[in-house]
């Protein structure tokens, strides 16, 4: 086991890995779940197929 916690910095505890404990996985979840982390997509039109009128 090596390595830091990425919340708080302590070493990584394997029962909450990669966390050192169950309070920095809910801090993290909680900053997934606010919106402060976020993936970056990528941008589409505002139509997508399934959207589109079906012709007949």
């Amino acid at each position: 086991m090596s390595g830091s916690c990425p919340i708080c910095g302590k070493p990584r505890v394997e029962a909450f890995r990669p966390f050192c404990s169950k309070r920095c996985a809910d801090v993290d979840l909680h900053r997934w779940m606010s919106g402060s982390y976020a993936v970056p997509g990528l941008e589409t039109d505002d139509e997508t197929e399934d959207q589109r009128p079906v012709e007949e």
